[in-house]
This record gives structure tokens, C-alpha cells and sequence, in this order.
């Protein structure tokens, strides 16, 4: 039983350092951007497919996390099922960005249990996925606060996985603010969006 565990250990961390050497080889994309919304109506995934289209001189990756789907994170399921293709993926496409750009969606002023089942995952694969990576967080509802629990919750945590998080952005009352052909209508909102992603990009 000993013999068995220490061999699973060795085989473990010899897995990872075939991944980092991995990586190296890795073509770097500039940005990837995503919603914390699984739905497939997600006003956060527009949000971030605006933003998007507004970066013109750098490769952009767009993830549309309705086709990630997760069990709930458990050590019991990470035991019995170990770590899906898809969420290696994820991983790997997170860590082969120097930028990643995230709107939140909100749910009783906490983000999602979807995109925090996310995190959790990711931490138990890799809890560095974030290191040394800038990122922009945004985040909007139907409501005047523009999912902004959400987002202070959410920017305080993400340091604890190694990223830089040096600008946000809040988009109040969704449906009044924004547009699917103009984008976000509001004029101050949209000088403040604009600055927000100029600073961001300035980094990447």
C-alpha cells in the first residue's frame, strides 16, 4: 500500500514536470477573454465580446464558457474522476495568455457558484494559473450596480493565484447602457471602458 502511494506521488510529479517543460514550447496568445457566466445568454459574454472587438493589435482568444461545463468540485470527485481534458485546456489556454480580460456575472451579490466551481478547479490543477498575468476585470447586470459585489469579491481573490489585477470596470443597468450594434451607449460609461482597456493593454 506504502510502495503504491509513494509511486502515484512520483508519477505525479513527474507528470507536472513534463507539463512545464511543456510549456515552454507553448506559442504565447496576447489575450484571452471570457465570461464568468455559463449561460448561453449571458449579458457578461456580450460584455466581453464588445471589449473584444475594440483590441485591433493584438491576437485575441474568445471563450465562451457555456461549453465548459464542471461537476461540483469535491475531493471525492477529484479522486474519482481526476481533472476533465477541458479543464486542462482551460488551464493551459489561461497560462499561455499575458493578458486575460474576465466580466462576472452576479448572483445575490457573490459571484456565481458556476465560475467559482471554476476557480476551484483550477487551483487544485495548477494554483499558480494566474502568475504573472494581467488581467482585466469587468462585470455587469440588469441592476444600478452593475454586478459590482461581485467584482470586488473576485479582484480580491485572484492575487491569491498569481495574477496582476490592475483595472476593472462596472457596467450599470445593462439593458439601458448597451447596445448589441453600438455597444455601450452611455458616453461617460464608454470613455471610462475605453481607459480602463487602454490601461490594461498598455501592459500586455
Amino acid at each position: 500500500m506504502f510502495k503504491n502511494a509513494k509511486l502515484a506521488k512520483l508519477l505525479a510529479i513527474q507528470a507536472k514536470l513534463r507539463y512545464f517543460r511543456h510549456l515552454k514550447n507553448f506559442t504565447m496568445s496576447a489575450i484571452l477573454a471570457l465570461a464568468g457566466s455559463n449561460s448561453s445568454t449571458s449579458i457578461n459574454f456580450k460584455l466581453v465580446q464588445y471589449t473584444a472587438g475594440l483590441i485591433g493589435d493584438k491576437e485575441v482568444q474568445l471563450l465562451n464558457m457555456a461549453n465548459y461545463p464542471f461537476p461540483l468540485y469535491s475531493e471525492d470527485n477529484e479522486r474519482e474522476m481526476g481533472f476533465s481534458n477541458s479543464l486542462v485546456e482551460l488551464r493551459d489556454d489561461i497560462m499561455k495568455a499575458k493578458g486575460v480580460i474576465i466580466s462576472l456575472n452576479e448572483h445575490n451579490s457573490n459571484p456565481s457558484a458556476y465560475f467559482k466551481n471554476v476557480l476551484d478547479w483550477l487551483s487544485r490543477l495548477e494554483i499558480k494559473f494566474l502568475e504573472d498575468t494581467e488581467v482585466l476585470l469587468m462585470s455587469t447586470s440588469p441592476g444600478k450596480r452593475g454586478g459590482l459585489g461581485s467584482l470586488e469579491i473576485i479582484e480580491k481573490l485572484l492575487p491569491r493565484f498569481g495574477a496582476n489585477v490592475g483595472a476593472s470596470f462596472s457596467l450599470p443597468s445593462f439593458y439601458e447602457n448597451f447596445d448589441s450594434e453600438k455597444g455601450i451607449t452611455d458616453s461617460a460609461l464608454a470613455e471610462t471602458h475605453q481607459r480602463v482597456l487602454t490601461e490594461f493593454l498598455s501592459k500586455i
